[in-house]
């Protein structure tokens, strides 16, 4: 566990979803005094009922912050806790921390390092992945790039969050382009785990006898094992919605395209996450892009 001393740094968290929540406790369990925020004040209230100080708008929480951890969805929720009505950057003090962990355009991170940096804050590219069990328990992976002046700011308090800690670069960027080429490998393999469980039923093979069958054998992937059992069990509460994976293989496409390269699976996967979000299940679990194959009866809820 670590100690939280009088001369550790203020910590700051904004966005208590899924991920967000799970890291806030990992660093309260390992001892750090934690300001929270989040758009659902009522979230942040609660979070801090059991330890930490919930504030009501990212300008309140950065005059009490030396570091900000921001984990909401894109670029755009973090331009709005930044530079937005009562946006933090307002408030925050010199050489303190912004560490990013949404999933963005590298470009964009790269771009918000300088502005930062310009006005006196430091910066880390720090997107994650694992999962909300992962995030609980401090067990999540973090891709991070940025300066020296900005990991050592950080100390120890990415350890109190995540058990793999990859640096990738002296700036920022580098962080992302890793999240996103994570993100292609993934957003492809739940569209061909959908594709190979949707052929299996049609075949009229038991699904249940499919999925215990290839997670014993080659062709699994932790994409089949994790999405195609929300599948059996007629489970699609969206842990990470089809609409994410909208965007993110959105912003692969983007940054292949601006380098003339060719993503021809990647490109199939969005186009089927495209199709399911149009036919209306965005908002549900990405194993529910299984719903766009024809003339199959999924399972139904036990």
């Amino acid at each position: 566990m670590t100690t939280n001393t009088k001369n550790s740094p203020s910590i700051g968290l904004i966005g208590l979803g899924a991920m967000g929540l799970g890291m806030a406790s990992s660093l309260r369990r390992n001892g750090y005094a934690l300001n929270v925020c989040d758009v659902r004040f009522e979230v942040a209230e609660n979070f801090a009922l059991a330890g930490g100080v919930a504030f009501k708008t990212p300008s309140e929480l950065a005059k009490v912050s030396d570091i900000i951890i921001s984990v909401v969805v894109n670029a755009e929720q973090t331009e709005a806790i930044l530079f937005g009505d009562h946006g933090a950057v307002n408030e925050l003090k010199q050489q303190s921390l912004f560490i990013m962990c949404s999933t963005v355009d590298p470009n964009w991170s790269a771009l918000l390092e300088k502005r930062l940096n310009n006005s006196g804050f430091l910066y880390l590219d720090a997107p994650i992945s694992g999962g909300a069990a992962k995030a609980a328990a401090g067990q999540i992976t973090m891709m991070t790039s940025g300066h020296a002046d900005a990991y050592q700011k950080a100390g120890n308090i990415l350890e109190a969050m995540a058990s793999n800690i990859y640096k990738l670069g002296d700036r920022a960027g580098f962080g992302s382009k890793v999240k996103i080429i994570n993100q292609l490998l993934a957003g492809v393999h739940i569209a061909v785990a959908a594709e190979a469980m949707a052929l299996g039923i049609r075949e009229g093979v038991d699904p249940n006898a499919l999925y215990e069958v290839i997670t014993h054998s080659a062709g699994n992937s932790w994409m089949f094992e994790n999405r195609m059992a929300h599948v059996l069990q007629a489970d699609y509460t969206a842990l990470s919605a089809v609409d994410i994976f909208i965007k993110d293989l959105g912003l692969v496409l983007d940054t292949a395209r601006a380098s003339k390269f060719p993503l021809p699976l990647a490109a199939t996967a969005h186009q089927m996450f495209m199709q399911a979000s149009a036919a209306g299940y965005g908002r549900e679990d990405d194993a529910a892009v299984i719903k766009i194959f024809p003339g199959i009866k999924l399972p139904d809820a036990k």
